[in-house]
């Protein structure tokens, strides 16, 4: 894309950068008509205010410096394209540290373990000043650690039904008491967790919350009536109803406890 090309010529100028590379849907080739454009920009440090500002203001209908709610970004609508753009920018220590937690350590967390390191995997390189993310992006090729799969799992899985304070018992609680601000974010949790231990279990890493029944559907190991379950879980859940969020959060989590049978076996 022109302006993907434009853009890595300009940021590859800059003396602070080390690497660029483009990730999200458009790197895995599944970008639709409003996919944004997103580029992670891997300098030592986050290059000056001033000089981004030259970059994307003049070709900016409305733009967003300096965003450091998540990572520390800015985001900006092309004039030219209509395309929502977003610059991330990381350290290459940062980043090291992130995926040699789950690669090297097998570190888990509660919901998205593997997400950076499918970020990585699947990022296209655009410019790689000394080679050093080229290393990394192999890196991230390698098998799927066992141990790994086996923490995501021990973490996650207690927390959809067998824990005290289980997602499960967190919502039937929350319909209890007709909290439904409560309801949406532990079904939320619940989620979090289910999808992090079927991705663990197939051995792929978690490709983030954007399609997930679309990524979750290609696994050789899920659900077949997952879209169909969740889907009436979100509409029990805001209609706070209790008996069909306990049966339904039943049925997955027995769903997903025949499947981890079915790999042990």
């Amino acid at each position: 894309m022109k302006l993907v090309r434009e853009l890595c010529e300009a940021v590859a100028a800059w003396p602070e950068v080390t690497a660029i590379a483009l990730g999200g849907s458009r790197a895995i080739g599944v970008a639709d008509a409003g996919a944004d454009i997103d580029l992670y920009v891997y300098a030592q440090e986050a290059p000056t205010l001033e000089c981004r500002r030259k970059l994307f203001v003049p070709r900016a209908t409305r733009f967003e410096l300096d965003n450091r709610i998540w990572e520390t970004g800015d985001e900006w609508t092309d004039r030219s394209t209509g395309v929502d753009v977003d610059l991330m920018y990381r350290s290459p220590q940062w980043i090291e540290s992130a995926l040699s937690r789950v690669l090297d350590d097998h570190q888990s967390s509660v919901g998205y373990t593997t997400c950076l390191w499918h970020n990585v995997k699947t990022s296209h390189i655009l410019f790689d000043r000394c080679g050093w993310y080229a290393s990394l992006h192999a890196k991230a090729q390698r098998a799927y650690p066992l141990p790994l799969a086996a923490a995501i799992i021990a973490k996650n899985y207690p927390l959809l039904r067998k824990a005290h304070s289980s997602f499960q018992a967190q919502i039937l609680k929350a319909v209890d008491r007709n909290d439904i601000i409560s309801i949406n974010h532990r079904i939320a949790a619940f989620f979090a967790s289910y999808f992090d231990v079927l991705f663990a279990l197939n051995h792929v890493p978690h490709p983030g919350e954007k399609r997930l029944l679309q990524h979750a559907s290609q696994l050789p190991l899920s659900p077949a009536s997952l879209a169909q379950d969740l889907n009436q879980v979100l509409l029990a859940g805001a209609a706070c109803q209790r008996e069909p969020l306990h049966s339904l959060t039943n049925s997955l989590i027995d769903d997903l406890e025949s499947l981890l049978s079915a790999r042990k076996a």
